[in-house]
């Protein structure tokens, strides 16, 4: 694991502002010391100041609702923690008022209907956090008063913005994944976590310990967040506002086959209880972690005292962008774990620890209109054109505002002053509106009842919040059809860039991506900026798609929800095009990765004539509609015989079990039916087994399956 040595000499009293160059604001202290607030000292009144308490606690509790169980937060982190800071600091002025059940004292997630309950048998605590360098500094002295200055080192990790867990491991295999919940209880989750591919279902060591617990935080990383939005508003669905709030979503979920779909993933950070070891160091924690198998921080440093923690928090907001997760600070930790039951907890946040949170990259700007963009499925999406505003060092001057649904939901009007982020630090996004700034003269917004660009009627098909352009023909979805036909992960025609699709397009020269395949080099020569080179080049990489592998094929038809991914899983079952348009919805819902809802897409593309007009040319101009994967045998022990695999194998990966079942001739299908023959089951097998056991299907461990082959 790489480290950065923080051995610089530091004065923190004249630099650190300079050094950290963050915008102050007023301190804002959460359980770390005590702090007298002017606003508090004005208030004489002490009926006042109870009615106070009683709204922060109402406000705090309604924000706990909607950021543990909505999954939706109504405000930022930064506003959240103000009002918990306030109600902190009035709760020290007046101790006498402080009720038990008070949120300062709490964790606020309350058990999610559906899931089990389980009793955590080390607390899960939250921890404190700051905003303040100069509470960093009040932390370090509070720990130098009772630790020596000799034995006290400090580690700062990344601060992932996802979702606590933690991890059981009895033996060396993983049998319970639970939220931390109220820090006491939590929700199991371990079917759901099961399905998350980094997480190891067996530790990779010959003497495992007989209990670990492992904390750690589940996220989804920033670039599979931009692919499951742009699926969901594709399907109509609503949007997730930030990474957090899918991970969070996705986790909640009552049906793993959903959550298996979600690109999830998580990293351990510290341990609960333990039974046959134990971590003198955090250091040699992580380290043990990593040498098990199991995903950790990808950088972290090691800091002889405050001063280098300041600047290592520097250099970790000077490359938060470069990591893969959303990351909202740095943590702080006592390498030391023997002062750890010496220093302590408060209700809620352990004392040998505290987060440090960067001011969020939002910023404010005005939305002076909202236009229509139309995509290749012809779903009409709102875009925000806005003053122009930097944001996370990016100059904003559009956003999307998904659907019409979540224009409605955040209360949106022409002419707001509006808060934008960048979603998973990569697409601008409205995530609020100052609506304190209206004056009376914002506009409300409709959908257009007519295409904006051909002019053609406009439908919500049933079950979907999205409107749709129906004509086919219309050419902004052409244009979109087109960029994604000619994508690298499609058909990789190399040189068919935006340009040359606006041209193509608008001169008429292509009603579909058929036409590219017909276009002469005099056609290519007549369009704008077109020499006879980049003419050459373009149809070489024309003529070179025509070999591309079949998945690639699919992808590029634009099947609704079928992603690169899924088109590999439909290679990997079917021969040919001409296989995989005789599909019936009940064959492909069968098959790994292929869900109900993107079955019944596959089979209603294939009911449009348009869509089998295209097959037919595209396979006239020659190009390759046949898999070039080996096919399965037609003899063989397991000839014929159809297998679901679940759970985790002792020996085998699954898909070391699916190329030795289908080299067998076997066939290996993702969901359970009558059909199946047999269900291969290992640890922590889910609802496949459980099906398997309600159908009478008979089941299979690994030497069962090994009997058969």
């Amino acid at each position: 694991m790489p480290f950065a040595s923080c051995q610089r000499s530091f004065d923190w009293r004249t630099k650190q502002v300079h050094l950290l160059d963050l915008r102050r604001h007023a301190r804002h202290i959460l359980l770390i010391g005590t702090v007298r607030s002017d606003k508090i000292k004005a208030m004489n009144n002490p009926s006042k100041e109870r009615r106070r308490m009683e709204e922060l606690r109402t406000l705090i509790r309604q924000h706990n609702q909607h950021y543990y169980q909505d999954a939706q937060p109504a405000i930022s982190d930064r506003d959240y923690d103000s009002l918990v800071a306030e109600l902190a600091a009035l709760e020290a002025e007046h101790p006498g008022q402080v009720p038990t059940g008070t949120p300062t004292r709490e964790i606020g997630e309350a058990p999610t209907p559906g899931f089990r309950t389980v009793a955590h048998r080390v607390p899960m605590m939250s921890l404190a956090n700051t905003y303040d360098t100069d509470e960093l500094v009040a932390f370090d002295a509070r720990v130098r008063k009772q630790v020596p200055a000799a034995m006290l080192h400090y580690m700062l990790e990344p601060k992932i913005d996802g979702v606590a867990v933690t991890l059981r491991y009895e033996r060396g295999r993983f049998t319970l994944g639970a939220t931390r919940g109220d820090g006491r209880n939590g929700d199991d989750i371990t079917r759901n976590l099961a399905t998350i591919q980094t997480l190891p279902a067996t530790l990779d060591t010959d003497h495992p310990p007989a209990l670990l617990e492992v904390r750690g935080e589940v996220f989804m990383p920033k670039a599979g967040f931009v692919s499951l939005n742009e699926r969901r508003a594709a399907a109509g669905q609503s949007v997730f506002a930030n990474p957090r709030n899918a991970a969070a979503g996705s986790l909640k979920q009552l049906d793993p086959a959903v959550v298996a779909e979600r690109p999830l993933d998580v990293i351990g950070y510290a341990v609960g209880d333990c039974e046959g070891i134990e971590f003198q160091t955090h250091q040699e924690l992580l380290d043990t972690l990593q040498q098990w198998g199991l995903p950790v921080h990808p950088r972290v440093w090691h800091c002889p005292d405050m001063d280098d923690v300041l600047i290592a928090l520097q250099e970790l907001q000077a490359m938060r962008h470069d990591f893969p997760f959303e990351l909202d600070g740095g943590v702080i930790k006592l390498n030391e774990r023997k002062w750890y039951e010496e220093l302590g907890y408060t209700a809620k946040s352990p004392r040998w620890a505290v987060a440090y949170k960067y001011e969020p990259e939002r910023a404010e700007t005005t939305l002076n209109a909202i236009t229509i963009q139309v995509g290749r499925t012809g779903i009409l999406t709102p875009v925000a054109e806005l003053e122009p505003v930097t944001v996370a060092g990016s100059t904003i001057q559009r956003a999307t505002l998904h659907n019409e649904d979540e224009i409605r939901r955040k209360d949106i009007m022409i002419g707001d002053r509006v808060w934008v982020e960048k979603a998973g630090e990569v697409i601008p996004a409205v995530v609020g509106v100052c609506k304190e700034k209206r004056t009376g003269r914002e506009q409300p917004f409709a959908m257009p009842s007519q295409c904006p660009v051909c002019g053609g009627p406009v439908t919500r098909r049933e079950g979907e919040v999205a409107l749709r352009c129906e004509n086919r023909q219309c050419p902004a979805q052409l244009k979109q059809w087109l960029r994604h036909f000619a994508a690298r992960g499609a058909m990789d025609i190399d040189g068919l860039g935006e340009v040359l699709i606006e041209q193509l397009v608008d001169r008429e020269l292509v009603q579909s991506p058929a036409d590219l395949y017909q276009l002469d080099r005099w056609q290519w020569l007549s369009l704008d900026r077109m020499g006879e080179k980049s003419a050459d080049n373009v149809l070489q990489a024309v003529a070179a798609s025509k070999a591309r592998d079949l998945w690639r094929v699919i992808f590029a038809l634009g099947i609704p929800h079928v992603g690169a991914r899924s088109a590999q899983a439909l290679e990997a079952h079917y021969p040919d095009l001409d296989a995989l348009m005789a599909a019936t919805p009940t064959e492909l819902e069968a098959l790994e990765d292929i869900g109900p809802i993107m079955a019944q897409a596959i089979y209603s593309f294939w009911t449009v004539a348009a869509n089998r007009d295209l097959v037919a040319r595209l396979k006239a101009a020659g190009i390759n509609t046949t898999s070039r994967r080996q096919a399965r045998p037609d003899t063989g022990p397991l000839h014929e015989k159809t297998f679901v695999l679940t759970g985790t194998l002792p020996n085998w990966t699954r898909d070391e079990a699916r190329a030795r079942i289908e080299a067998a001739g076997g066939k290996v299908t993702g969901s359970v039916s009558r059909k199946t023959d047999y269900v291969v089951a290992g640890d922590n097998a889910g609802s496949k087994l459980d099906k398997a056991r309600d159908l009478n299907i008979p089941t299979l461990d690994e030497a069962g399956l090994q009997d058969l082959l």
